[in-house]
């Protein structure tokens, strides 16, 4: 493939990912948006310029008269847009990789796993406020009312008699 046809395939990878119909020239001006705050991401700077300069190159090769890819690329330049076109599909692009940086990472779980020559017990989760004991407790209360009420009666009857 030629260099025109590898800038269509990446501008229209852009412009899906992006929902913009500005396609490449999207992804630019996103990354020009972040240039201050994507300090983390490696090759930013360079990829920026290079998907500037490859943007010029296709313009010049599409509006200026005697412009042809044999003399306005080379073919290191194809190689670029094919790997920057599988670093979008991989998720290795600059925007994916700043997104990645700044998206807070999620906590995942250590899980004990037994071995085959030692065996730990699944530990069962703590729970932070233990439940009443619902049934148990009433009964409970209603049998040491009754007998005090009964114990109270008994005294009342035998106190009166005498």
């Amino acid at each position: 493939m030629g260099f025109l046809d590898e800038y269509k395939h990446l501008d229209k990878i852009c412009g899906d990912m992006l929902g913009d119909s500005r396609k490449l020239s999207a992804y630019i001006d996103e990354m020009i948006r972040l240039t201050g705050s994507a300090y983390g991401v490696p090759g930013w700077e360079e990829d920026l310029r290079r998907l500037k300069h490859y943007r010029w190159i296709r313009n010049q090769i599409a509006h200026e008269p005697g412009c042809r890819e044999e003399n306005m690329c080379m073919p290191e330049d194809i190689h670029w847009l094919e790997d920057f076109y599988d670093r979008i599909l991989h998720q290795q692009d600059p925007l994916a990789l700043y997104r990645q940086a700044v998206q807070p990472k999620k906590v995942q779980r250590v899980r004990t796993v037994a071995t085959p020559t030692a065996t730990f017990p699944e530990k069962k989760p703590v729970d932070v406020c233990p439940r009443e004991e619902t049934s148990p407790l009433p009964v409970r209360l209603i049998a040491v009312l009754v007998v005090l009420l009964l114990l109270a009666i008994a005294f009342l009857l035998y106190w009166n008699k005498g």
